[in-house]
């Protein structure tokens, strides 16, 4: 059930996942989440959405999850910085959790699932430690369904190489239309399924997530496995990295991003 994380923590990619918060990232469970909540955050990252659900919660507690002590590290620079005292960390791996049955009220993973190596066992340990009546919320990008304008024939590339680099390393990138679907098989019955988008189509957020991809195909984890697999030259992630600057650069350029999202009750 191991894999190969596909981002990696380069800055670039801390760029992006600094810019998550709760309403934009997980407006689909703010409704269910009460003051008091015992909250399991699978997957943190660095910790932006984390810092957002608490404040929701208050006076509850919710415990931050990576696998790793180092990337548990980023979240707890975040909180530090807010100044939160109702976080805890943890380090652990999903498919096996290591806390009791029935230990939170809520249970969330952000593009987390299309990660791991087992979507649906993982699904299982999160149903398993939530409590009788508590919810499972979990939200991925469905990277087959990204769409943008212009068509530049180097974002195709770029797509064609994420989808067999994040494949090779035992995930899936197209896991947001699979998420009903892996529920199912975890044995959760009364399930909400979402959708909703990111969309990206003024000079500012042009310029932001274009520049950003521009250089996580050149500097991140991303980059590197592609080399090692001998999925990309360098010089084939030069030219996508300039196809996303070009992209960026187009007053007319659109790009929309698709998540499906649950809410699971247990």
């Amino acid at each position: 059930m191991s894999t190969v994380y596909t981002h990696g923590h380069h800055e670039s990619v801390l760029r992006s996942h600094r810019w998550r918060t709760a309403e934009n990232s997980a407006a689909y469970l703010l409704p269910h989440l009460t003051c008091g909540d015992r909250v399991l955050d699978v997957g943190c990252g660095p910790g932006t959405l984390t810092a957002d659900l608490a404040t929701h919660i208050t006076p509850g507690r919710i415990t931050a999850l990576e696998p790793t002590e180092r990337a548990l590290d980023l979240a707890r620079a975040e909180i530090a910085r807010r100044g939160l005292g109702t976080v805890d960390f943890a380090v652990g791996d999903v498919h096996a959790l290591a806390f009791p049955d029935a230990t939170f009220d809520v249970v969330h993973a952000h593009q987390v699932l299309q990660h791991v190596g087992d979507p649906v066992q993982a699904l299982r340990e999160m149903r398993r430690v939530t409590r009788p009546g508590g919810i499972v919320a979990v939200r991925d990008s469905d990277y087959a369904a990204f769409t943008w304008f212009p068509r530049l024939p180097e974002l195709d590339e770029w797509l064609r190489l994420y989808h067999r680099v994040a494949r090779d390393n035992g995930g899936e990138p197209d896991a947001g239309r699979r998420l009903l679907s892996w529920a199912h098989a975890a044995g959760f019955t009364d399930v909400t399924a979402t959708s909703s988008t990111w969309c990206f189509a003024d000079d500012e957020d042009r310029a932001w997530w274009g520049g950003m991809w521009a250089e996580r195909i050149l500097a991140s984890d991303l980059a590197g496995q592609a080399l090692t697999a001998g999925a990309a030259t360098r010089e084939d992630l030069e030219r996508i990295s300039r196809g996303w600057r070009a992209w960026a650069a187009e007053p007319d350029g659109w790009l929309s991003v698709l998540h499906g999202e649950l809410i699971c009750r247990v």
